[in-house]
């Protein structure tokens, strides 16, 4: 007798089964406290989507009163397409509510919310720390994730599809704290992988491109396409371009490359970008945002290249205070979930935002604390510390 595989099981999903999905349903239940009241219908696998949907039903009448929607890769809920704990409360005392939609709704009165967020340093996976962060409540995401093993102190993933479903997690998270109608901005590139011997082909891998339908995926829409122009003779160290010098051979040639993407996504919303604009409470910010003369015209920006002996890939800070200035308002909050040496938010900081610096390397967490006394001065003691000590600025002379 032969036992086909399950789709769960072709594909490859973290949630396998109905039993697995009404487990993760359970974990999110207990959160809110609502496992004592709220049970299940059969959960129903959905691969064109690559979720699992778990109805909700009330234990006393068993009548559905929602769903909570998982993702079948990463086993993570879609807060945004599942219902929320406030709609299911409401229902489960009987409250009217609008039951032609049973998931969490944006603003509707057309109101544009403030974050309260503090400026904010966090020590950790920045998968992990995402989701302790409020829904909404940051204003425009600006990073450059990790290279995919181009260099050796970049070996943390064991396959590229480990890295890709890496980074599927942390736009997914990302989505839940941006707030309505708000941009994800990334600095990504292609990368090489040497060879291993002289017998072995070099392989450069398209990662941009798959980044690309990551973000789809999450719920963003794709907004443009900004290529970073380094000089001439940038792109020389990688190697590529020596041997087609040299021999001159048709098949041999490699370009040198001397630009990366700037890839520009906005979460999807029915709004157009202007009410953001006409929505913001505060004219006064929205007016001292405006961009001056001078701006790029094409999507072709040219930056020299940024060094650092603590860390060997940043990107530089003209390129980060063009993303913020030209995505975000004054008053706003930037993440970088990658913050590395914190270049994001020392940019921020010139340009009168709040900043949200999540990093896993304590070092490099050192670093950010230390710059953030130069950054902020005296409003350095009102940082928020997560995972790390607070900023001592007992000692400073301000």
């Amino acid at each position: 007798m032969v036992i086909k595989n399950t789709v769960a099981e072709l594909r490859k999903y973290s949630v396998l089964d109905v039993r697995g999905a009404k487990q993760v349903a359970s974990v999110w239940l207990e959160r809110f406290q609502l496992d004592k009241v709220v049970g299940f219908g059969l959960p129903e696998i959905d691969d064109r989507y690559h979720v699992w949907r778990v109805p909700l039903v009330n234990k006393v009448s068993q009548e559905r009163i929602g769903e909570v929607v998982i993702d079948a890769y990463t086993s993570l809920i879609l807060e945004d397409k599942s219902t929320s704990p406030e709609i299911l409360e409401a229902r489960l005392l009987g409250r009217n509510d609008d039951r032609k939609g049973n998931t969490r709704k944006s603003h509707s009165n057309g109101t544009y919310l403030l974050s309260s967020l503090r400026n904010t340093i966090a020590q950790g996976d920045c998968e992990q720390v995402l989701q302790d962060l409020p829904a909404g409540s940051v204003n425009l995401v600006f990073t450059s994730p990790p290279y995919y093993n181009a260099r050796p102190e970049y070996t943390d993933y064991i396959t590229y599809k480990e890295y890709l479903l890496k980074l599927r997690k942390v736009f997914q998270n990302a989505h839940r704290v941006l707030a309505e109608g708000c941009f994800f901005v990334i600095n990504i590139s292609p990368v090489l992988i040497r060879r291993a011997s002289r017998s072995e082909a070099s392989q450069r891998i398209a990662v941009p491109f798959d980044v690309h339908r990551l973000f789809v995926e999450e719920g963003f829409d794709f907004i443009d396409d900004i290529i970073w122009e380094k000089p001439e003779g940038a792109g020389w160290a990688t190697g590529r371009g020596r041997r087609f010098a040299a021999d001159r051979n048709p098949l041999q040639y490699k370009p040198v490359p001397v630009t990366e993407y700037v890839l520009v996504y906005r979460k999807h919303t029915e709004k157009l970008i202007d009410w953001n604009i006409r929505a913001h409470p505060n004219k006064k910010l929205v007016e001292e945002s405006r961009i001056d003369d001078g701006y790029e015209r094409t999507n072709i920006w040219r930056f020299k290249p940024a060094h650092d002996p603590h860390h060997p890939a940043i990107f530089p800070i003209e390129l980060a205070e063009k993303v913020i200035s030209h995505y975000s308002f004054k008053g706003d909050v930037v993440l970088d979930p990658f913050a590395g040496i914190g270049t994001v938010g020392k940019a921020a900081v010139r340009l009168g935002r709040r900043f949200v610096l999540i990093e896993q390397n304590p070092y490099y967490i050192s670093i950010i604390r230390e710059e953030a006394k130069l950054w902020l001065g005296k409003d350095v003691k009102h940082v928020h510390a997560i995972n790390c000590a607070p900023i001592d600025a007992e000692n400073m002379l301000f």
